[in-house]
């Protein structure tokens, strides 16, 4: 299954990506999982996607958790919490 993933914020300056299709392997089928894969890359991903680190995630432009599932051609974005003021 390939899905689009979104970086935006100091993610995507973290990463120097700001968009990619993955193909996902058979066992990832959701939003956590794919935080996982794209985390196991090691460097800057696996810091800048770290299980303690605050990052938002949008399937499909809704707000997703990390049980969220994925399908086929969705579009998954993470982010930093974003405040205002």
């Amino acid at each position: 299954m390939q899905v689009r993933v979104l970086y935006f914020a100091s993610l995507r300056e973290r990463l120097g990506i700001e968009a990619e299709s993955v193909e996902l392997p058979a066992g990832v089928s959701t939003a956590g999982q794919l935080r996982g894969l794209l985390r196991d890359r090691g460097g800057a991903w696996a810091e800048a996607l770290a299980e303690q680190r605050a990052v938002r995630c949008a399937v499909d432009r809704e707000m997703a958790g990390p049980q969220t599932p994925l399908a086929p051609g969705c579009e998954v974005a993470f982010f930093p919490p974003v405040t205002g003021g």
